[in-house]
């Protein structure tokens, strides 16, 4: 039986602290052509969940949390209480999609049976449908829910992803770690590699002690009274932009940043907009944003867990000009990359690992409790498959991912590269952030003005069935 870490455990202390939110994350797959016979899609997901270990088991917990809960075989599986049908209204297109994606996203899986659902989705305009599945936080993290859904697809096995691309793919070890040189032949050059080794080990804790030092100062220190942090209700609106990753790499080209960069500078100039449209000054300290960091190496991507990090930049949402915007998103992320917040993070995940877990359950539980809010929105990149993906013969056109909140965050964002294109996936509070659209709206409008200053924006390749990008 496989225990849960600290940190896979945290999302379900994070989600009994609040009644009000669902610590779930979500995919939505859009796939071209007709819809399957709902008994041949069933056949089909029954087999290939059969493939995936944690779509077969539940949690078994233990009294006064002595132990972390485990993974525990599920000995009364059924494929029929995960998997459904759902119909689009008409006209069928992104308002009705995103309105049932948000509602089917609200409510908490049962913790007596695995933890995850699909609904297929009839009703989806030209000649389209779509897939939703929805998987709980403590399960894995993006990455690893990608890699876990990709089994899903025709092909089942590993494909091509852009996760190879990421930092911690190619570090094999942990980041807060040093390396350790393999030892030399020669004894006159011991005394030189002792030398090294030491210093990269103090180096290496400084920089996580001067990284875990900066998060808790980000978490506690206080920020403007803003709109984007506050109690949340049960309900959920749900809206998506699409950009394509050629104009996004033609901004990284133009300006010397990375697309990454390009996309919370996006991200930063929305949030802007937003908050002027709503009435508020967008300062200086009010967008500091949660940014998770993958630390999982590219030998690791087909284990299911959380192996995250955790950057807290401040994101220059009171700067006016889009390109400086960019400047200062790029400077910024470089500095806390350099900070050691990443390692200061994973440290405290270690450190977690080393107590009781009694005592980190409780301690989660006690910090959730309270309200926050000097964090005040979050933005996670999660890197897709390269290649075009199939369902049941069908081409799946687009991949958009949902994300939770959680702690008073009243939106989120997700982000995903799938093939040519880039998906933002934004979740939202219904009662207090009704301006969802306009907020995916905006970031669609963010790419396109900084491509056109780096030299125009890139031709859409139509695609049968595949609509122009747009925000419900």
């Amino acid at each position: 039986m496989e225990h849960l870490s600290p940190l896979d455990a945290g999302f379900l202390e994070a989600e009994d602290s609040d009644p009000h939110i669902s610590l779930a994350v979500g995919v939505v797959s859009i796939i071209a052509g007709p819809v399957p016979e709902f008994s041949e899609m069933l056949a089909a997901l029954t087999d290939r969940a059969q493939d995936i270990p944690r779509f077969t088991q539940r949690l078994h917990t233990h009294p006064l949390d002595i132990e972390s809960p485990e993974w525990v075989p599920d000995p009364h599986f059924d494929i029929s209480h995960h998997v459904h049908r759902a119909a689009l209204p008409e006209p069928g297109g992104d308002a009705e999609l995103f309105a049932l994606v948000a509602g089917l996203m609200e409510g908490r899986l049962d913790r007596e049976r695995p933890l995850w659902q699909s609904w297929v989705i009839e009703g989806l305009s030209d000649d389209r449908w779509a897939v939703l599945v929805k998987v709980h936080h403590c399960i894995a993290d993006g990455i690893a829910t990608s890699e876990t859904l990709g089994r899903l697809f025709d092909d089942g096995g590993p494909h091509t992803s852009f996760a190879s691309d990421i930092r911690a793919s190619k570090e094999p070890d942990a980041p807060m770690m040093p390396r350790f040189p393999r030892p030399s032949l020669n004894p006159l050059k011991w005394a030189g590699e002792l030398w090294h080794v030491t210093t990269s080990a103090a180096d290496a804790l400084e920089r996580a002690v001067v990284g875990a030092a900066e998060l808790t100062v980000g978490v506690l220190a206080g920020a403007p009274n803003s709109s984007l942090v506050g109690p949340v209700s049960r309900m959920r609106r749900f809206s998506a932009a699409r950009v394509e990753i050629a104009d996004l790499e033609k901004v990284c080209g133009a300006y010397g940043v990375t697309l990454n960069d390009v996309a919370l500078a996006a991200i930063t100039g929305s949030y802007r907009s937003m908050l002027l449209d709503r009435g508020e000054a967008p300062s200086a300290g009010a967008l500091r944003t949660l940014v998770p960091v993958s630390v999982r190496a590219m030998d690791d991507l087909g284990v299911t867990d959380n192996r995250v990090s955790a950057m807290l930049p401040l994101l220059p949402v009171d700067e006016p000009d889009p390109v400086a915007r960019l400047t200062v998103v790029h400077e910024r992320l470089a500095r806390v990359k350099a900070s050691g917040q990443r390692e200061g993070a994973s440290a405290l995940l270690v450190a977690a690992q080393r107590i009781p877990f009694a005592l980190s359950a409780w301690t989660i539980r006690l910090l959730t409790m309270f309200p926050q809010r000097s964090v005040t929105a979050l933005a996670t990149n999660v890197p897709g498959p390269r290649e075009r993906q199939r369902v049941m013969g069908r081409e799946v056109l687009e991949i958009i991912p949902v994300p939770p909140i959680a702690l008073q965050l009243r939106t989120g964002i997700a982000m995903f590269s799938y093939a040519d294109r880039f998906f933002f996936g934004i979740i939202a509070d219904y009662d207090s952030a009704p301006d969802v659209d306009a907020l995916a709206a905006g970031i669609e409008s963010e790419v396109a003005t900084l491509a056109d200053l780096s030299g125009g924006r890139t031709k859409r390749r139509e695609r049968s069935g595949h609509p122009p990008a747009s925000a419900s």
